[in-house]
């Protein structure tokens, strides 16, 4: 049914780069918000970056060095992480929530980044 796959993490040195991907399905992927939280070691879960239709909006840690971008045409989100630091180290998750009805909220599995020398 309703899934998201996220892909695309790993270990990389800091000042490096990933990207990461969310592939969706089982509901109509251009009608929800697609964000990327993460979750550090120690920390809550915390809100990375989110895309609409045309906005888009980033969390202050990673604004200039991280970017989000959807293909709707694949039912896909991405996040281009650049400039990588250890404190971006941390477990991401692929959120989707409905715009027209407001009530449906999805989650991915989690794909994790690690950072270190």
């Amino acid at each position: 049914q309703v899934q998201l796959v996220e892909s695309g993490g790993g270990l990389v040195q800091p000042g490096g780069s990933l990207r990461l991907s969310c592939v969706a399905s089982g509901f109509t992927f251009s009608r929800f918000r697609m964000s990327w939280y993460r979750q550090a070691p120690g920390k809550e879960r915390e809100l990375v970056a989110g895309i609409g239709g045309v906005t888009r909006s980033y969390a202050d840690a990673v604004k200039g060095r991280f970017t989000i971008s959807r293909d709707n045409a694949k039912n896909t989100v991405y996040l281009e992480m650049n400039r990588l630091k250890p404190e971006d180290m941390a477990v991401y998750y692929c959120n989707a929530v409905s715009v027209v009805a407001g009530t449906q909220n999805y989650w991915g599995q989690g794909t994790q980044v690690t950072v270190s020398s």
